[in-house]
């Protein structure tokens, strides 16, 4: 292994690597596309993902070598930029397509959506039970207007 890696931490910095790039592809799929930009906003809140194993850069800010290291917590905090930025966009499109109030702050939304999907693993993750993230993101489609939208096409998060 240490033919390729300097050492631990350049191992864990392509590991991080790898799994940010996986984690931008797998959201950029739900975000981009067909749909409604709300629509698109709850495709990414129902995506399917293993619940109770935690988001895999989520879990990272929890690791004390990484938060300890600035460089392997750049790279965690660059995917989340990545991803607040991201979602934001969708959601001043929503604004312009008039599916969500322009008095909304893009920013503060998209960090609530984020939030919302990282606090449900995090809850997920302490019970023992995907209800937690499937109530915390069905709450929020609601709020984001889902009963508003049933011909979105899309489906109501289930407990896996």
């Amino acid at each position: 292994m240490y033919h390729h890696f300097t050492g631990k931490a350049d191992l864990a910095a392509a590991a991080i690597e790898r799994s940010a790039a996986e984690r931008r592809e797998d959201s950029n799929a739900s975000l981009s596309g067909q749909g409604s930009p709300l629509a698109r906003l709850r495709r990414f809140l129902l995506a399917g993902r293993q619940v109770l194993r935690g988001c895999r850069i989520g879990r990272l800010a929890y690791d004390p070598e990484v938060v300890a290291d600035q460089t392997l917590r750049a790279l965690v905090k660059d995917t989340f930029d990545w991803l607040l930025r991201r979602v934001g966009e969708v959601v001043e499109e929503a604004q312009q397509a008039g599916e969500l109030p322009s008095t909304l702050d893009a920013r503060s939304s998209a960090a609530t959506i984020v939030a919302a999907v990282q606090g449900g693993h995090v809850m997920a993750r302490a019970t023992g039970s995907s209800r937690s993230f499937t109530d915390a993101v069905n709450g929020l489609v609601s709020l984001l207007g889902g009963e508003a939208h049933p011909r979105s096409g899309l489906p109501v998060a289930r407990d896996r």
